[in-house]
């Protein structure tokens, strides 16, 4: 009889937990509606839903863009397979979202691309409440190797893309980054006649460097601080960006993606296009420009440049240099900015003499709005360098 009971109770718990797991198993169409929502506008179209446990795969997916341009049933990019999915508050994270390799063949030219994938993504209950929790995030995303070539032969190549977000606390905001690495390009196989000379004439028949990226967005104020994009070639320099606006708010994110809907819903694309124009324009209204600079750290091209236009004047590179001094004064001279007049000249000069670095900043005492800005520059532009704080200096400490 206790033997008895006791199959009984474990028949009991067993049919319990196997309803359990029915009851509690993952919705994959559910999913993919909340991914879609998260995605404001771009929608993601598989032609079947797998759920095996926790896994879930996507087969056949089609990426529809709202565009009047990409209308259709939408790019395929073949199977995503997302791992360690958990519904979470009506939403859902996912601890690994795994991408099909890419080939794709387009007049004669191949680009395949392989390891694509995302981790550690959050995908919201509810993309409407104009939250940061109501954003799709993820924190780790990785491409590559990538290849492009034509006729068997590699015009270009990536080793590896890796990118990052990160919350910070409080829900305050997040920081990114992004890297580019073991970019190759093969300049030989450039087909126009004229500047296949000219590359070879300065010694660059290949490109090799990376790309990096750093910044943060404050949710509160709308600041958005890119504080790194940097492109990095050997034997030719370092170009460095860096800029910060503010009123790049979750409301006005919120307003933009609401004029793209009402774009693809208005069946008349010319007047929808136009409409959304001027609602994009008065929504830059709320934008202000912070600071921004833009810097070049030489390694070795401004000589090979200098020497190679000397040569089609018939001078040496060193004249060159001579003669872009001279020449420096009166060019600016001519655009009536006297504020920066003497400052150009000198870090011209000095950057001639000797390339290292030179660089151009903007710094105003205080945020400018963007319409004040448009306004100066169809009404005064030579007043825009006052404006914004423009300065330009050679050979800085790095």
């Amino acid at each position: 009889m206790k033997h008895l009971r006791t199959i009984r109770y474990a028949l009991t718990a067993a049919t319990f937990l196997t309803l359990s797991g029915s009851a509690f198993a993952l919705d994959g169409n559910d999913l993919v509606a909340k991914l879609n929502a998260a995605f404001q506008g771009t929608t993601l179209h598989p032609t079947s839903i797998n759920v095996d446990g926790s896994n879930v795969t996507l087969t056949g997916v089609k990426v529809r863009i709202p565009s009047p341009e990409a209308a259709g049933e939408g790019a395929p990019i073949g199977n995503i397979v997302l791992t360690g999915v958990e519904e979470n508050g009506g939403g859902y994270t996912i601890e690994k979202a795994a991408f099909d390799n890419i080939n794709l063949t387009n007049e004669g030219v191949t680009v395949t691309a392989s390891d694509i994938s995302l981790s550690n993504i959050t995908v919201p209950a509810d993309a409407t409440k104009g939250t940061l929790d109501s954003m799709m995030m993820y924190e780790e995303g990785h491409v590559g190797p990538v290849s492009v070539t034509k006729a068997g032969a590699e015009l270009f190549s990536l080793a590896s893309t890796d990118f990052s977000l990160s919350k910070r606390d409080g829900d305050a905001g997040f920081d990114f980054e992004a890297t580019a690495a073991g970019l190759k390009g093969d300049l030989t196989k450039v087909e126009d006649p004229q500047a296949k000379d000219t590359l070879q004439k300065i010694g660059l028949t290949t490109l090799e460097g990376e790309i990096n990226m750093a910044g943060g967005w404050d949710v509160k104020t709308g600041t958005l601080d890119v504080t790194n994009y940097s492109f990095d070639f050997k034997d030719i320099g370092n170009l460095s960006l860096a800029f910060s606006i503010s009123g790049y708010t979750l409301e006005l994110i919120k307003s933009m993606q609401d004029q793209m809907k009402a774009m693809e819903t208005n069946p008349n694309k010319e007047e929808a296009q136009a409409a959304a124009g001027m609602a994009m324009m008065g929504l830059m209204q709320q934008l202000s420009f912070n600071s921004a600079s833009v810097s070049f750290e030489d390694a070795s091209i401004t000589k090979r440049l200098l020497d190679y236009a000397g040569s089609q004047q018939g001078v040496t590179g060193e004249q060159m240099a001579q003669s872009l001094k001279a020449m420096v004064p009166i060019m600016i001279g001519q655009l009536n900015i006297p504020e920066l007049q003497n400052s150009v000249t000198e870090a011209v000069n000095t950057y001639l003499d000797d390339p290292k670095s030179l660089t151009v900043a903007a710094a105003p005492e205080k945020a400018v709005p963007f319409p004040q800005i448009l306004g100066a520059a169809m009404g005064a532009p030579n007043s825009i360098p006052a404006l914004l704080g423009v300065t330009v200096s050679a050979n800085d400490e790095m």
